[in-house]
């Protein structure tokens, strides 16, 4: 273990070879890690075509990239990815490594674990370290989301975990005068065992950029029927902002699943959060954490929403929001 160096983060990448950005989220926290450990903050690159990547992540303040790039990675395949990457380890012995837990990194990150008989911790939504063991602190909602579990894996290397998209968020701190640049060549001769033939996306409704957004007006059970959300939808109008929900609107068949934030949602991290008739489960709180502001309204004022909310309205949200709405349009035209 003591052979062991360094933290990398794998950036997941699109089509067109940019990064995703749950890969530049996690190098925030993976410099900081870096510097506590005193040790070198890489980005692993897997695509086809990943130049463009490659320019992204060095705003972020890494040491170094490494690279594999091939035709056979144009898309994503779990027996060509898991290859790559088991090999590079073998080659490079990390210390730490950080995936997004997007649909492809929730297959890929148990693979190499197993793969490489060490652990793995999945859907984290904080990350610590131990400068003293060089154990990192994965943080992650257990039991339905009803207790946070601090998971350690102090006896096998590297340390793995996937986190979930916005939980972080992207800064941008300058680019390193020496940065290293390690490009492997690495191919697959083992049996591929599955092919994409075809994708067809889920039809969710319309595309919504939850993780991305500033500002974000939430609804839940409190709006009482679908047709209701209209308030939401003008208050998010007015703050130039995002519609999300509830899971309980979602399963009401109020809106659909793409709105949804919380722990089978989306975790977001926006300057604005606005939770409006939303009681505060903890499976929603787990998925709002990151937001810099909250703001609550509810009519219930022992709601669990109130206990992390920076701001909280006791209140009829029928009577609150609309006045609220035309508030926020009075300032904004003046």
């Amino acid at each position: 273990m003591t052979e062991n160096k360094n933290l990398w983060v794998y950036v997941e990448t699109k089509e067109d070879g940019s990064a995703l950005n749950v890969g530049l989220e996690l190098l925030n926290p993976g410099r900081k890690m870096a510097d506590v450990l005193q040790q070198k903050l890489y980005a692993l690159i897997i695509g086809e075509n990943v130049s463009a990547a490659k320019e992204e992540v060095k705003k972020y303040g890494v040491d170094g990239i490494i690279t594999v790039e091939g035709e056979e990675y144009k898309q994503y395949n779990t027996d060509i990815y898991t290859n790559a990457i088991c090999k590079l380890v073998e080659k490079h012995n990390p210390n730490v490594i950080l995936i997004g837990a997007t649909n492809n990194g929730r297959d890929l990150g148990p693979r190499v674990s197993s793969r490489l008989e060490t652990g793995l911790t999945a859907d984290c939504t904080e990350l610590d370290v131990d400068f003293e063991t060089g154990d990192v602190k994965w943080t992650r909602p257990a039991f339905g989301g009803n207790l946070m579990a601090q998971i350690l894996c102090p006896d096998s290397r590297p340390q793995m975990g996937t986190v979930r998209p916005g939980v972080f968020t992207k800064e941008e701190i300058g680019a390193k005068d020496e940065i290293e640049e390690i490009s492997e060549d690495i191919k697959y001769d083992g049996e591929v065992r599955t092919k994409i033939l075809d994708f067809i996306p889920r039809d969710e409704g319309e595309d919504v950029d939850l993780a991305g957004a500033e500002y974000i007006v939430s609804g839940g059970r409190g709006l009482g029927d679908a047709a209701n959300f209209k308030l939401i939808e003008d208050l998010a109008e007015a703050l130039d902002g995002t519609v999300g929900s509830s899971r309980a609107a979602v399963d009401a068949g109020w809106i659909s699943h793409s709105h949804q934030v919380g722990q089978s949602g989306k975790t977001v991290g926006p300057k604005v959060y606005v939770a409006i008739g939303i009681s505060g489960a903890i499976q929603h709180l787990a998925g709002i954490g990151a937001s810099d502001t909250i703001i609550a309204i509810n009519k219930d004022p022992d709601a669990p929403i109130f206990d992390i909310a920076d701001y909280g309205i006791v209140g009829d949200l029928f009577e609150v929001v609309p006045k609220l709405t035309e508030l926020i349009k009075e300032r904004k035209a003046n």
